[in-house]
């Protein structure tokens, strides 16, 4: 019987790849990638010679069994995304899952995620927090702010550039302009920032500097 490993991978700064990481992904005898592309690099950087196969959201549902079938026979399989923990808002809860339902192994690293350091050095209360990630794109998205606004714990979300400023606008409406957030973007990376303030503070910022990378919002719970 074969095993799954979950290993995570740098979110921009190479040097955050742990020694155990490049171990697994040496041994192993298959790397699913999310992005084949992005993920040679990786392994090229660090003289890792192993197959890789594509694993991403677009074809993960019709490849598990497939996988399963592998590692039942013995292979040992590592699983990787292009940034981070995978299944994080990344593809891995499905292969996971079937793992365990056919009783393979699965074991996962620790290592890089941006949520982590983005929520430890926002200043807010970190002893108890949710994880949102992404917020849904239309359906459910103003249910779901809506539910949120009574939310106690610090909250975390991740964002795209381009949507930035439409999803501060919507939490000024549904959280109120005075309160806390702190919004990470670049992290590990040369340009790598924190804007801390009010949620109108830190709209208007990002309203007068273009905002580019990718983000990690950390928004104060509502006061009890």
């Amino acid at each position: 019987m074969g095993k799954l490993y979950l290993v995570p991978t740098p979110i921009g700064n190479l040097n955050d790849m742990t020694f155990r990481a490049i171990e697994v992904l040496k041994t192993v005898e298959l790397v699913l990638a999310e992005d084949t592309r992005t993920s040679g690099k990786l392994l090229k950087h660090f003289a890792i010679a192993t197959p890789m196969q594509s694993h991403h959201m677009h074809n993960e549902h019709q490849t598990v069994a497939h996988l399963v079938m592998k590692m039942a026979s013995g292979q040992d399989i590592a699983l990787i995304s292009d940034a981070g923990t995978p299944a994080i808002s990344d593809p891995g809860f499905l292969l996971t899952r079937a793992c365990l339902e056919a009783g393979i192994e699965v074991e996962c690293l620790p290592g890089a995620t941006a949520f982590v350091p983005a929520l430890v050095n926002s200043g807010l209360p970190n002893d108890r927090f949710v994880f949102e990630g992404f917020l849904p794109l239309k359906k459910g998205r103003q249910t779901r702010l809506e539910q949120l606004a009574e939310e106690t714990r610090t909250m975390v979300f991740y964002e795209s550039p381009h949507k930035l400023l439409k999803t501060l606008s919507q939490f000024v409406v549904y959280f109120g302009s005075e309160r806390r957030v702190s919004v990470s973007r670049e992290l590990t990376k040369l340009h790598e920032e924190t804007v801390r303030g009010t949620l109108k503070e830190v709209l208007d910022y990002f309203e007068k500097k273009s905002p580019k990378g990718e983000f990690v919002l950390v928004v104060s719970g509502t006061a009890t």
